[in-house]
């Protein structure tokens, strides 16, 4: 099993933005994918929608704070887009390709992952792959983040941005991650 660690950067703005930070990592062992997000922030400045005592699917969770990641098959047009809300609200979804046929994955009906807020937010989530992707397919990932700011200001977090507006979707964004029997990554 190896441990890949991120930092993720603000599509470019002229907004003035308070000290945020998005780091985490990211480990894949055999079909089981782990993602940990550590938002650094003063968290007064960010929109954090509070715990929910009834976690559910909901849509338009990109709406507010949201962290998010999106997965495809090497050589493969489809891919599937995750939702987590810092309150416990999730959904998956499936596009066959490049924003086409955006559909709600029935794969999954529950989607556990875990939030902790002190000084700062971190969100872990560990999700097994094998009903929609085979263990040795290699991946391509977008690992992303939505933030609403306390003035109502929205900026978009990812790996890299590729396109001259910020697109979470585009593929070019997405980098591999091949199966390895020994090393999980």
């Amino acid at each position: 099993m190896n441990n890949q660690t991120f930092t993720l950067q603000p599509f470019p703005s002229n907004e003035t933005l308070p000290n945020l930070q998005i780091t985490g990592s990211i480990t894949r062992h055999h079909n089981q994918l782990t993602i940990n997000y550590h938002l650094m922030a003063d968290l007064k400045a960010v929109v954090i929608p509070p715990p929910s005592n009834t976690p559910t699917r909901k849509h338009e969770l990109w709406e507010e704070t949201c962290f998010e990641f999106f997965l495809g098959v090497k050589d493969s047009a489809q891919y599937w887009e995750f939702n987590l809300s810092p309150a416990g609200h999730w959904n998956v979804y499936h596009f066959h390709g490049y924003r086409q046929g955006m559909t709600e994955e029935t794969a999954f009906s529950v989607l556990p992952f875990d939030v902790h807020q002190s000084d700062d937010l971190s969100l872990v989530v560990n999700i097994d792959l094998s009903e929609i992707i085979a263990a040795k397919q290699t991946l391509e990932i977008a690992i992303t983040t939505v933030i609403k700011h306390s003035n109502d200001i929205v900026t978009y977090w990812a790996l890299t941005h590729c396109g001259v507006q910020a697109d979470f979707h585009l593929r070019d964004s997405f980098v591999s991650i091949p199966w390895s029997k020994d090393a999980g990554l």
